[in-house]
């Protein structure tokens, strides 16, 4: 399918449910397919649930509420506590499905006390070659990725998100702070905290499209190919503040950075 008809048929899936709740991170999909959905159903047909956990940055955070009351929708925020889940902070290989579960059982509890038709994500048609356990949490609850059903790629989003002047079309991907540490170690609130500085630290000096893979006192540094060089051009500046943060060795990924490259364990087996 060509883009405009990747619209009409994104148009047609949401008319069909005529009054929807999205799961609104502040991404570049979400942010997508929350304006596309006001401007298709109205702005008093679309609500979103942002989650507020130590699982995300403030910063994520406050952009999507800011963005999202901005454009005059009803804003459900829910306070999360992951952490208080022994399943979950044990960091499974199947994580994911108890932090959608969690999710998606709140988002579906807010849609029925609200009158919410359908219940959506922003799930794009390139995430389902990713390993996806939060999949199956999905199904459970019946929700629905409007992007992905009418095969939108991420491409897709950002250059329809910049034809519309959304401003999250250019923003890098992000994803929850639990998948920079390893399968398998245990997910505590120190170690999101020093990720979330390190990252924060590194897009401030210019590094965009970053992760730091957590290993306890290690980390992994991933950058895109594109800036391998400036960051080793400036390694000491990066290690003395890495280590202030609590990191006692410092590595950089020559691969760079690429989406799941924590999931290699799993989909290689």
């Amino acid at each position: 399918m060509n883009i405009s008809e990747k619209k009409k048929k994104l148009e047609k899936i949401l008319k069909k449910n005529r009054k929807i709740l999205i799961a609104y991170s502040g991404g570049v999909d979400s942010t997508f397919l929350l304006k596309f959905a006001i401007d298709c159903l109205g702005v008093e047909n679309v609500g979103v649930l942002i989650e507020k956990a130590e699982l995300y940055s403030e910063n994520e955070v406050k952009f999507a509420e800011d963005f999202a009351r901005a454009l005059g929708v009803k804003v459900f925020i829910y306070n999360s506590k992951k952490l208080a889940d022994k399943t979950f902070n044990r960091n499974p290989i199947d994580r994911c499905f108890y932090c959608k579960k969690d999710l998606f059982s709140h988002l579906a509890s807010v849609a029925k006390k609200e009158g919410f038709n359908a219940i959506a994500d922003g799930s794009n048609f390139d995430d389902i070659s990713d390993y996806r356990p939060g999949n199956k949490a999905k199904s459970m609850f019946g929700v629905i990725s409007p992007l992905q059903l009418a095969e939108f790629r991420k491409k897709d989003i950002r250059e329809l998100s910049k034809k519309m002047g959304l401003p999250t079309w250019n923003k890098p991907q992000m994803a929850c702070l639990a998948s920079r540490i390893p399968y398998g170690e245990k997910i505590t609130k120190e170690r999101l905290e020093r990720i979330c500085r390190a990252e924060e630290y590194l897009r401030r000096i210019g590094f965009l499209e970053v992760r730091v893979r957590d290993y306890d006192k290690m980390c992994r540094i991933e950058v895109s190919p594109d800036d391998i060089a400036k960051i080793v051009n400036i390694r000491k500046k990066i290690i003395k503040v890495l280590k202030e943060i609590g990191y006692a060795c410092i590595s950089l990924d020559l691969e760079g950075y690429r989406t799941g490259s924590m999931n290699i364990s799993i989909t290689s087996s």
